[in-house]
């Protein structure tokens, strides 16, 4: 087993210069995400315990099984930016079913699906990536990116950075499998789907890559500054959100054609890049609680009256209108600063108006 770990290792090790060429491999988003916690069980037991997994995935994961870990916490922080980012949207991140996060909305190749795949992907490289930073994985360590060429001569590159190239490359070889291993007919609605997911998971992972940036330290006596070092660091999980939230925002309406490639709905429209999300149905209105969907509906949920945004009542409820009440909201204030070194607040309590959808 030791041979096809090094030969992997190596692999994914030696094409750092060019870490976005295309390659093959599985899809996160639709299995793993459903239970992160399996991912932390540990040892040989997680891989046969995974429900769903293909033939590739599950022998990268007996592997790789210290990796298992971090792409649990990857599906984590997926989960939770997903649901910050639709938070006020119809569709929050839930479904009607309890034993997954995103469930049977899955099934469905729309702009909601393409955001999962895409911020699951995404999650993968963030975790993986700084894991191989901490020393975590025998199979990465730092960061051998390039000496940026606008860097300053007098500073120094070398400090211990996020390894954002084996992090995308070991996401697109673990979350990519599952759909590069099916085979289906040229043309047909499976393969669109298909094709649509690992468009997604590449958006994703990209995403990562493009917000890395150059970090750098001070060195000198009483901060003079005099010397600096930098090196690769990965920007916050939540700018990551947010861009794929933009592209969200802007996904292509796409379909399969005779050849087996997707196109657009639309030539109006540009073709959409490897950064862009795309999906091949449209999404429901997730209005009303609908169990084939996966639709939770709108009824229970709070709403702003005042906004003509999609949080406000109006767009929120459906036109079903909505109901008033008061709720008790408890905040700290009058806060002081006291020497040295705590600050005191007081608690607040103010009565607020609230609605909820009928």
């Amino acid at each position: 087993m030791a041979g096809p770990r090094l030969a992997l290792a190596a692999a994914l090790l030696c094409s750092c210069s060019a870490p976005l060429a295309d390659a093959s491999w599985w899809s996160l988003a639709l299995n793993p995400i459903q239970r992160p916690e399996m991912y932390i069980i540990g040892a040989q037991p997680v891989c046969s315990q995974l429900p769903g997994l293909s033939p590739g995935q599950r022998k990268l994961c007996q592997l790789y099984q210290e990796h298992m870990v971090f792409i649990g916490e990857g599906a984590r922080s997926a989960i939770k930016e997903c649901q910050y980012q639709f938070r006020q949207r119809r569709w929050n991140c839930s479904t009607v079913d309890n034993t997954s996060v995103f469930g049977r909305v899955m099934k469905i190749g729309s702009r909601e699906t393409a955001f999962t795949y895409a911020v699951s992907a995404a999650g993968v490289v963030n975790a993986i990536s700084r894991a191989c930073r901490e020393g975590e994985l025998s199979s990465c360590g730092c960061s051998r990116t390039a000496r940026p060429k606008d860097l300053p001569r007098d500073w120094l590159w070398g400090g211990c950075g996020d390894n954002v190239e084996y992090g995308y490359r070991f996401a697109k070889e673990f979350v990519d499998a599952k759909e590069r291993e099916k085979n289906y007919v040229r043309g047909s609605e499976e393969q669109a789907r298909m094709l649509m997911n690992l468009q997604n998971n590449e958006a994703g992972r990209r995403a990562v890559y493009k917000l890395a940036d150059v970090a750098c330290k001070c060195h000198g006596v009483s901060g003079s500054c005099s010397l600096k070092t930098c090196w690769l660091q990965l920007a916050d999980f939540r700018k990551v959100g947010d861009l794929l939230k933009e592209k969200y925002d802007s996904a292509a309406a796409m379909r399969i054609s005779r050849k087996g490639k997707l196109e657009l709905v639309n030539n109006r429209f540009n073709m959409p890049t490897q950064e862009d999300l795309v999906y091949v149905d449209p999404s429901p209105d997730y209005c009303l609680r609908n169990e084939t969907t996966g639709s939770l509906g709108t009824q229970g949920r709070l709403c702003n009256k005042t906004s003509e945004g999609m949080d406000g009542c109006e767009l929120m409820c459906c036109g079903r209108g909505y109901d008033q009440f008061k709720s008790v909201q408890v905040e700290r204030c009058h806060c002081k600063f006291h020497w040295c070194c705590y600050v005191k607040c007081k608690k607040c309590t103010e009565i607020v108006d609230q609605y909820v959808c009928k």
